[in-house]
């Protein structure tokens, strides 16, 4: 099992599944467990589980020396406490956060993750799988455009993924701030990911020269949109 530091890795997009041959941030994830052979847990609930995104994870992970698993809620579910808690690292995958935050409560998954954290093993995920772990996220799970969504609030605040990589992103995000119908937090760009520890932000890490993450609040509808340091894992060398 990993140490006790509470650690969430959120990360804006791309990952694995876009770029196989680029896997410094899933690198970076594993050396935070402190693991020699990580054991992964992916879970892929909110894009429905398909075959080719849990092939990608294993191509990847297995690639790396880990021992990775797939949680799966649409095939015979294992029991959820004893298998999330036998991890060293819970990677979230993307795709539709309001529909995974229904099916992880209605399977009593959430305060199994909270204890996991809390156990030392670090949570992570890509796109929904960033967003989830806030007190709310801007999401696409609506058809009808980009809207704030209540999430598990285990970090505070909120995430905006995408934020260089979907055009609309940052103009809806500066939006709904400015009308106090979100709460400021960081807007996330692709290829990047915002290193917690317990709740306040510890490093942010990009594998993609250029890309970075912000933190965003409004002062009186004034959006403030302020860099953070960013650190490139280009050939591994941050820790």
């Amino acid at each position: 099992m990993a140490g006790k530091t509470r650690q969430i890795i959120p990360i804006g997009g791309g990952g694995f599944y876009r770029d196989p041959e680029n896997l410094e941030l899933e690198k970076y994830v594993i050396r935070q467990s402190g693991a020699e052979h990580a054991r992964v847990a992916f879970v892929p609930t909110a894009s429905g589980e398909p075959d080719h995104y849990v092939a990608s994870f294993y191509a990847a992970f297995l690639k790396l020396g880990c021992r990775p698993s797939v949680l799966t809620f649409f095939k015979r579910t294992p029991d959820l406490r004893s298998f999330l808690l036998d991890q060293d690292v819970i990677f979230v995958g993307g795709g539709n956060t309001k529909s995974l935050l229904a099916l992880w409560r209605d399977w009593g998954v959430v305060e199994i993750l909270r204890e996991a954290w809390q156990s030392g093993i670090v949570l992570t995920g890509v796109s929904a799988g960033a967003i989830c772990w806030f007190e709310q996220g801007l999401t696409d799970s609506y058809s009808d455009g980009l809207r704030p969504l209540d999430c598990l609030g285990f970090l505070p605040g909120s995430c905006c993924p995408h934020y260089d990589g979907e055009a609309q992103r940052r103009p809806s995000y500066h939006r709904l701030l400015a009308a106090g119908e979100i709460s400021g937090g960081v807007a996330i760009e692709d290829w990047t990911g915002v290193h917690y520890i317990g709740t306040e932000i510890h490093k942010v890490i990009t594998s993609k020269r250029g890309s970075r993450a912000y933190s965003m609040r409004a002062v009186y509808g004034s959006i403030q949109e302020v860099p953070l340091q960013t650190d490139y894992l280009g050939s591994s060398e941050v820790s």
